[in-house]
């Protein structure tokens, strides 16, 4: 990728940062010179750091390298392997980075996979953040291209879980003032759609790891959440997928994402969003949210 917008690991709640013990950063480092290596390239590109440093890419000769780290006794599952399963099930016609090579190995007690993907020169919408706070004008043609490659994806069979309903049971009252409801409409998601990971003019969606089976409406609530402090492309998402956003499935969607954005706020990540998604969860439900919530322990990945 061009930017350091492009960066292939963000989740929805992001926060695009090195990591914050000096150790960690050097150890990253290192993890990803040692990739390159071994995988026979030169990375030259600006650093891209992820989640809370969780992920280091750059540029390597015409290709992107990403390396993701975790504890060892905490490798694997639908993170880990999100992207490379994602170049494998998901049509070609969902446009977004080709996976050239893996590659896994663990070290000091840290598990590493690198991967080795397609270089996209298009820049992405933001960059460092997910959130969208200036309006825009996007040609006609990258909405299309959105609209049918959500609609592709949604086709695609997986057992993967990108959200819980154990989730939505556990949160609903504490974040968004509600009884839990019981999601009937399922669909395949990428369950990160926000604006780090779309390029522009010309569209590619990045960052497939958490990819998988969530409640209809759950993706077009994460970029209309990212969306708001922009009201122009607010109020063009909304016309654009009036045909899911205006029904009774794709409502409750949105209300889980809304719902894990406000846990997200609740923890501190991006304190200035979160009245606006207070404002729009209190206009899909008619209840005022409740005021600063305790985020509780996480127990499901918040994808």
């Amino acid at each position: 990728m061009s930017t350091p917008a492009n960066a292939n690991a963000a989740a929805a709640v992001a926060v695009f940062t090195a990591p914050e013990e000096h150790a960690d950063e050097v150890r990253m480092r290192r993890a990803h010179a040692l990739a390159a290596r071994t995988l026979g390239t030169v990375a030259r590109g600006t650093e891209v750091w992820g989640w809370k440093g969780r992920t280091l890419s750059r540029q390597a000769d015409d290709r992107w390298l990403r390396v993701v780290s975790a504890p060892e006794d905490k490798q694997g599952g639908r993170l880990w392997e999100g992207t490379a399963l994602a170049d494998t099930l998901v049509p070609r016609t969902v446009l977004r980075p080709r996976v050239h090579d893996v590659l896994d190995w663990t070290a000091d007690g840290h598990a590493y996979r690198a991967e080795l993907t397609e270089y996209i020169p298009a820049p992405t919408v933001t960059s460092g953040t997910p959130v969208l706070d200036r309006d825009l004008v996007l040609p006609d043609a990258w909405w299309t291209e959105l609209k049918a490659a959500l609609g592709i994806l949604a086709r695609v069979p997986t057992e993967r879980e990108a959200v819980r309903q154990s989730w939505i049971d556990r949160n609903f009252e504490r974040f968004l003032g509600i009884p839990p409801i019981r999601v009937t409409a399922w669909t395949t998601g990428h369950a990160d759609v926000h604006w780090a990971n779309l390029t522009s003019p010309v569209l590619t969606i990045l960052d497939w790891e958490g990819w998988g089976r969530l409640p209809v409406g759950y993706d077009l609530g994460i970029l209309h959440a990212y969306s708001l402090p922009a009201p122009a492309v607010a109020t063009r998402i909304r016309a654009e997928f009036a045909a899911v956003l205006n029904t009774p499935d794709g409502r409750i969607g949105e209300l889980v994402a809304l719902g894990q954005l406000l846990q997200a706020c609740a923890r501190g990540i991006h304190p200035g969003l979160a009245p606006l998604i207070a404002d729009r969860a209190e206009d899909l439900t008619g209840v005022p949210v409740p005021a600063r919530p305790d985020p509780s322990p996480r127990q499901d990945p918040v994808p």
